[in-house]
């Protein structure tokens, strides 16, 4: 009979393309992971891998394996799902990646509300983009994704997961207040054309967003400066040095000299939780996702538009 981990370590291997990769995703040395390879060849009488230039290629049968080890895998996960439904305790540990806002908005108060109500369940959150959660999620390295996208740029979703709606997030035009625009009640993206814009580096959503938008209004867009760190831009904003389009979640705290200036029609991107198919019967899993539906509903950590409030 094949050996389950065994498959596990093959099918990491297929999943990351070398050894080293699956020793990283398992965390286990390298030559744990050779000496389960080795012990799977002898189980199957063939050969698994071989030399291609500096790194390896799965032989055919290999491939053949570790397509069924992927099914089988899912299977597995399937049936502890079950059986974790079927004990009805939510304990155990689940890993939750979310893209900076949504960890600072959204995050804090489900963790808060899991903890209080489930002492026997661990979660852990790492902080990640969509392109990196997606594929650690669809591989089993997380247990729930927090990812946006834009209504006219959707997310692809990788086939065997499914995924939540949890809330649709407005965007506002940050401006220093010694601007003449920090006057006005309402904007269009078509008076913006020629503004400086600080933003995301390119690659990023809201970027790519926002540089679609300006092209298509004919302007190219004159991004002066990067940070990924809202605090970071809206500290370039408060010094004068260019304008930034900044979500209301997760924006606090607001330096002084900053007003928000709303957009017509107010950008939105859409916010949700995905998780693997195979894993929705865990009660952890159910828990997690019902504490992050119920902390978007009741009204995330946002700030209104116009100019902060003078703290003492």
């Amino acid at each position: 009979m094949l050996n389950l981990e065994r498959l596990r370590v093959l099918h990491a291997v297929a999943r990351t393309g070398s050894v080293r990769g699956a020793a990283e995703a398992l965390h286990v040395t390298t030559s744990a992971v050779s000496q389960q390879l080795t012990r799977l060849e002898r189980e199957i009488g063939q050969r698994l891998l071989e030399r291609q230039g500096r790194g390896i290629r799965l032989t055919d049968a290999a491939s053949l394996l570790a397509d069924h080890a992927e099914r089988l895998l899912t299977q597995v996960e399937l049936i502890e799902a079950d059986l974790a439904e079927h004990r009805g305790a939510v304990t155990g540990a689940v890993t939750v990646a979310a893209f900076a806002t949504a960890a600072r908005g959204l995050l804090p108060d489900a963790l808060r509300a899991l903890r209080k109500r489930y002492p026997d369940l661990d979660v852990r959150l790492a902080e990640h983009e969509p392109h990196e959660s997606l594929p650690a999620l669809a591989r089993g390295d997380l247990d729930v994704a927090i990812v946006q996208d834009w209504p006219d740029a959707p997310l692809p979703v990788p086939e065997g997961l499914s995924r939540r709606p949890l809330a649709e997030d407005t965007f506002d035009v940050a401006v220093s207040t010694q601007d003449p625009l920090a006057g006005r009640d309402v904007l269009k993206l078509a008076e913006l054309r020629d503004q400086r814009w600080i933003g995301w580096a390119a690659g990023q959503i809201c970027h790519d967003w926002l540089t679609s938008k300006l092209r298509e209004l004919g302007a190219e867009p004159r991004v002066t400066h990067t940070a990924s760190e809202h605090s970071t831009q809206l500290a370039l904003v408060a010094a004068g040095l260019g304008a930034a389009l900044i979500p209301r979640l997760g924006r606090d705290p607001v330096p002084r000299g900053v007003r928000f200036v709303p957009l017509s029609p107010a950008p939105r991107r859409r916010i949700f939780a995905l998780w693997r198919a195979s894993a929705f019967p865990r009660p952890a899993i159910q828990a997690t996702l019902t504490a992050l539906d119920t902390t978007a509903k009741s009204g995330h950590r946002s700030h209104a538009p116009g100019t902060p409030r003078a703290r003492g």
